[in-house]
């Protein structure tokens, strides 16, 4: 019993030191993660009927505004949690606090499994996508090695002095967040998003080669006026059943549903770029043959997010096309030499990890991508390139 603990302890202590780390690459990406959930159970619980959905609808409501302490705190909590139990320091603390994180992360996975309305429930971050499922059994996994070691307890010993453990804690609770801070501040250590340094946009926007098509079915639903049965029939159903005749029975909707999850999927999904005017340029801008600046930007209250006058030099020498999922923000520029287009908030996201985001294109391949805080290297390459 005493060597299974050791090495459970140090398996776990492990995973969640490394599930942290992946994690704290990219903060905000676990931010919008939560945000999905949260909007989810949102949702659900405005659709039906639980009596106290109205303090649960708030509760979500108000966490959803908190996502990214929520997320820079769970990403420190597994990170020091791991390392105090690597280190044997304060382990019954530490033990029902890993219990605690491992309940909550199951429930979850196992929501996001459960409800096949996630692909990856980021877990591992982009850096290491793995799908609900796998996610899921790990985290049962988990918890049932975490009751071992709330078991066995009594042979994790501490490795190290209080006062030399309590310091080692100390430096990697500092660590921790200045390398969140790090990477809010200055876009993440390492890009493993579909927009990063080398990418060619135009590729990412489409299916894999030698991909296999999703197949999609459609479902016809019918109410019944006096009884409120509903009737979810596929089209053969439909033609056969010739519900049309009786005229209790009322179209409601028709459902597209996914019957076979393919490969199709685009690495970079539901990418446009259009004018303010709603016409599409994604495939003349991703075409341009020279260099071109994407600047991503959501100045909302915040002018001094874009500078107008500056870009509108850069635009002279190079054309620069302004990205915002905020329209109302540009409605009145005009007379401009770059260009303003809008694009999907998701595709935002990605694009602007800090917000502003610069890109240098050629040709629709990202040559290189600063956040605003490296303008001055922004302004070196931009003053040495030559369409």
């Amino acid at each position: 019993m005493r060597i299974t603990t050791k090495i459970v302890q140090v398996i776990v202590a492990l995973l969640f030191i490394i599930s942290g780390l992946v994690k704290a690459n990219d903060p905000l990406g676990l931010a919008y993660k939560m945000e999905e959930f949260f909007e989810l159970w949102t949702d659900s619980l405005k659709s039906g009927h639980f009596f106290a959905k109205a303090p649960l609808i708030s509760f979500f409501d108000f966490f959803n505004q908190h996502t990214l302490f929520l997320a820079v705190t769970m990403i420190t909590l597994e990170i020091i949690s791991g390392v105090a139990l690597l280190l044997g320091w304060m382990k019954g603390f530490v033990l029902y606090l890993l219990l605690v994180l491992i309940v909550f992360f199951t429930f979850l996975t196992g929501y996001a499994y459960l409800s096949g309305k996630f692909t990856n429930c980021g877990c591992f971050g982009d850096c290491l996508p793995i799908t609900p499922l796998a996610s899921f059994v790990k985290d049962i996994v988990l918890l049932l090695l975490i009751l071992l070691l709330i078991a066995g307890q009594k042979y994790i010993r501490a490795i190290l002095s209080g006062r030399l453990a309590t310091a080692i804690i100390s430096l990697s609770l500092v660590f921790t967040l200045l390398l969140q801070w790090y990477v809010l501040k200055y876009l993440p250590l390492v890009d493993c998003l579909p927009m990063k340094k080398g990418n060619d946009i135009a590729e990412q926007i489409k299916p894999p080669k030698n991909a296999i098509p999703s197949v999609y079915e459609t479902r016809l639903v019918y109410r019944n006026t006096k009884s409120g049965q509903l009737k979810d029939m596929s089209q053969t159903e439909f033609n056969n059943s010739k519900i049309w005749e009786d005229t209790t029975w009322k179209w409601k909707e028709t459902q597209t549903k996914l019957v076979q999850k393919g490969t199709d999927i685009p690495n970079l999904q539901n990418f446009s770029l259009k004018t303010l005017n709603g016409f599409d340029s994604t495939e003349a801008i991703l075409a341009y043959p020279g260099h071109s600046i994407l600047y991503f930007v959501n100045p909302g209250n915040d002018s001094r997010l874009f500078d107008r006058n500056y870009w509108n030099i850069k635009a002279k020498q190079i054309p620069v096309f302004v990205i915002t999922s905020s329209p109302a923000d540009f409605a009145s520029d005009t007379g401009n030499h770059y260009q303003v287009f809008t694009t999907d908030g998701t595709v935002f996201r990605i694009g602007a990890r800090v917000n502003p985001t610069i890109y240098l294109l050629k040709q629709g391949t990202i040559i290189n991508k600063w956040p605003i805080t490296k303008l001055n290297e922004v302004e070196k390459t931009i003053s040495e390139l030559k369409n």
